[in-house]
């Protein structure tokens, strides 16, 4: 007769970067059950300092154990560079936990690679991160918006912890110290309310493929978790799960939703069917739920209920940043007749019923071109962060306005001076300079073969001769009288 083989699913729980590798020590501080732990850092004093079965210390050569200095570029070509490291550590895996904390380096850049070796070995693969807290600077920010786009790309579901949430749900005297603690402390419940459900037995048992069917390729999920005591604690902290502030939406139209229900000894099956009953309501009719009830003696008289939810129809997306040197108009204007200018700088001159010549303008610099993709998101990231967002162009002037033929977009002032083909008036004066003369609008209009426009003239004053001041007559016995010359 074969020995008995152990067919327990196979979980393995990797932290990457200084976030995750501290989300990592606290699950092994806290004593969680049933899974693997991996540390991968390119900080080689902070990997020493780990608990995790397995440390891999990634970008030797690179960064020679000194971190990635905040570069999520770096954090990724370092987990490159070990990639057939983190393939042999990940062996085996039916389902890989890939915690970080997005903002840095290591963790922000090296997570997607992670994600794609657990995926490429067929591993369950979800990402359980957080979003950095708002003093964290604008930059840390704008690299884990990046790195996050880049890991969802790269996982199976994707759990999204703001950090700030964290405020509303302690007191106003926390220190920096426990408000990070609080986020690992979240992290911990995220990976744990799922590996529960699978690892420990319970009132009412799930196994792996219930959570397979779940959280296989559903995108971005939300989390909420609630704790309460006394009367109705299953309603109550079912209630905080719904509506816990680490929900950045609604779970209204999610598909899939897991529920985990710990409690002591005490904890009842009708507790359980109020609270189970309450999550549904707040789901989506046809929703999945994948159920689960733990018996956990050291919660004592609490109950702790987790909200996982998935599925949803729809996932709003944020529009892409317009890298400088794109074009969001049409390729080319429109045909036209008379002189016009070409789309990529060039001229163009003919006249209706004849064939256009095109003169070719100079080549495009590559690094203009819009075609030209960063090397990585986290490039666009740094590029978007430093560029200033173009505003709206002014509106055309009157004169640019009775053009024949469309404008391009503003060009340099030489650039529009040399593109005019057979003394027509091209320029675009949709920039930042003085206003067009009335001199340029009247040679204008003469080039396209409207009658010249006559500035009119100012009409000379009117002349008027000077009052005489009236003389009087002399009188016949006024002898001395000094009357002047002229006058006499």
């Amino acid at each position: 007769m074969a020995a008995p083989q152990n067919y327990l699913a196979v979980i393995k729980v990797v932290g990457i970067g200084g976030g995750g590798v501290n989300a990592v020590n606290r699950m092994i501080e806290v004593g969680l059950k049933g899974v693997e732990f991996i540390a991968i850092n390119t900080d080689a004093q902070a990997l020493l300092m780990s608990d995790a079965d397995v440390k891999l210390d990634v970008g030797r050569e690179l960064t020679r154990g000194l971190g990635a200095g905040a570069d999520p570029e770096v954090g990724r070509q370092a987990a490159e560079d070990h990639r057939e490291e983190i393939e042999e550590v990940l062996k085996g895996a039916d389902m890989v936990f890939v915690t970080a904390g997005e903002g840095g380096g290591t963790g922000t850049g090296g997570a997607p690679v992670v994600a794609n070796v657990a995926r490429s070995l067929g591993a369950l693969t979800i990402g359980v991160v957080t979003r950095p807290f708002t003093f964290e600077g604008r930059r840390r920010a704008t690299q884990a918006e990046a790195g996050i786009d880049a890991l969802r790309n790269e996982v199976d579901t994707l759990i999204v912890i703001p950090n700030d949430r964290l405020l509303a749900m302690t007191d106003r005297d926390i220190s920096v110290l426990d408000a990070f603690r609080s986020a690992d402390q979240v992290l911990l419940s995220g990976v744990q309310g799922i590996t529960d459900l699978i690892t420990t037995p319970g009132l009412i048992n799930l196994d792996f493929a219930d959570v397979k069917t779940v959280m296989s390729h559903a995108g971005s999920a939300l989390m909420g978790i609630g704790r309460a005591r006394g009367d109705d604690r299953a309603i109550v902290a079912a209630e905080q799960a719904i509506a816990s502030p680490l929900l950045e939406a609604s779970m209204d139209g999610a598909q899939g939703v897991l529920l985990n229900i710990s409690g002591g000894s005490d904890l009842g099956l009708f507790e359980i069917n109020a609270a189970a009953e309450l999550v549904a309501d707040a789901a989506h009719p046809e929703a999945n739920i994948i159920f689960g009830a733990v018996i956990d003696d050291a919660l004592g008289d609490e109950v702790r209920v987790t909200v996982i939810a998935a599925g949803f129809d729809t996932i709003p997306q944020r529009p892409k940043a317009f890298l400088p040197g794109t074009r969001r108009g049409p390729a080319s204007p429109p045909a036209s007749t008379g002189n016009s200018t070409a789309a990529q700088g060039g001229t163009a001159s003919g006249t209706s019923g004849s064939t256009s010549t095109v003169t070719p303008a100079a080549t495009t610099p590559p690094a203009a071109s819009a075609t030209t993709a960063p090397a990585s998101p986290f490039a666009a990231a740094a590029a978007q962060s430093r560029s200033v967002p173009a505003t709206a162009a002014a509106p055309h002037s009157a004169v640019s306005a009775a053009r024949s033929s469309p404008q391009p977009a503003a060009q340099p002032r030489a650039a529009a001076a040399g593109q005019t083909a057979g003394g027509g008036d091209n320029r675009d004066y949709n920039h930042d300079g003085p206003a067009p003369s009335r001199r340029e609008g009247t040679d204008a209009g003469a080039d396209q073969g409207h009658p010249p426009y006559k500035e009119p003239r100012e009409a000379p004053r009117p002349s008027y001769a000077a009052p005489r001041r009236p003389v009087r007559p002399v009188a016949d016995d006024d002898d001395e009288l000094d009357v002047p010359d002229f006058l006499k």
